[in-house]
């Protein structure tokens, strides 16, 4: 039988990690953070990390397990969650997912092959290494890391290069693997989604007022810190929104209020795209926060996981 998990999911600034803690409470639940920049060093105030005193309460995994110059894929991810899921069960606690990386939750379930993921800062930062370096640079790259899709691919087709080098570079692993690889067997895990939502005007204020607080508790000198020790800003950590207009204020190519309403617009657009993903992750029960009082969802949301969980339990 498949084990069961729980996930909670949802939109950027929505309240998934207070709810999540709350709910990890009453399901006796330790937390794998589903989250592609959390599982960097160093991106502590963009990427909203939950605080060490929290942590020790409620133990949480897959924080901190990269550095940032290190590419960390979909695959690494899948890797590592397996395994603190496997962690977590021996001592009889919940695995409980909480974040908002939709291909992460794809490669954990082996499915990530039927929507490999795209990131437009990549697409855009491959565009300008073929005007730098010549699209046969790229090419060669390809061949290097995805030889298969090199043959099949002519070095003077810079779309077809991209978008592979761009899989590669997003999930560690040529394309031709996932769909022959994540093929072979089912998924091992049924996991129930707990989604949460709000009133775009209300979600749109959240996110706003999110990247205010960071821009005023860290996050320029927090991304300076970064660019002093060696990080190249094309790093794939320091291209998400919110870093990569903090590096432009920075190296001076824009002014301060030009990189925080470029962040909270990025952000805004990004949790536009979470929710066209995550309307397709079945079974999924929805909230909408807007409408509910958190308790009465909170309530509702764990008696359904316990009852969920418990399915896998009488089973055994």
């Amino acid at each position: 039988m498949k084990t069961k998990l729980v996930a909670i999911i949802g939109q950027t600034a929505v309240g998934k990690t207070e709810f999540s803690l709350k709910l990890a409470k009453k399901l006796n639940a330790e937390i794998i953070s589903v989250d592609s920049r959390q599982v960097y060093r160093h991106l502590n105030v963009g990427a909203d990390k939950i605080s060490a005193e929290i942590r020790a309460v409620i133990p949480h995994h897959l924080i901190d397990v990269a550095e940032p110059d290190e590419i960390f894929s979909a695959a690494d991810f899948a890797a590592l969650a397996q395994k603190a899921i496997k962690e977590i069960k021996a001592i009889n606690k919940t695995p409980l997912l909480v974040g908002g990386t939709p291909f992460y939750y794809k490669a954990l379930l082996g499915t990530l092959h039927e929507d490999l993921p795209k990131d437009e800062t990549l697409r855009k930062e491959l565009e300008r290494e073929i005007e730098e370096k010549g699209l046969a640079a790229l090419h060669a790259e390809l061949e290097s890391v995805d030889p298969v899709s090199a043959a099949r691919i002519h070095p003077n087709d810079p779309v077809r290069t991209m978008r592979a080098v761009e899989i590669y570079r997003l999930t560690g692993k040529p394309a031709g693997w996932w769909y022959e690889h994540q093929n072979r067997k089912e998924p091992p895990y049924d996991i129930l989604y707990i989604g949460l939502t709000r009133n775009r005007d209300e979600l749109y204020e959240n996110i706003a007022k999110r990247v205010r607080q960071q821009f005023e508790n860290g996050y320029p000198e927090e991304v300076r810190w970064l660019l002093e020790h060696g990080c190249d800003e094309k790093l794939p950590a320091l291209q998400g929104f919110g870093y990569r207009e903090l590096v432009n204020y920075l190296k001076g190519r824009c002014t301060y209020e030009e990189a925080l309403e470029g962040d909270i617009r990025s952000t805004k657009a990004f949790s536009r795209r979470q929710m066209t993903w995550f309307k397709h992750f079945e079974p999924c029960v929805w909230y909408n926060l807007s409408e509910m009082k958190t308790e009465e969802v909170l309530l509702d949301a764990a008696a359904k996981c316990k009852t969920f969980l418990s399915e896998e339990q009488t089973c055994e």
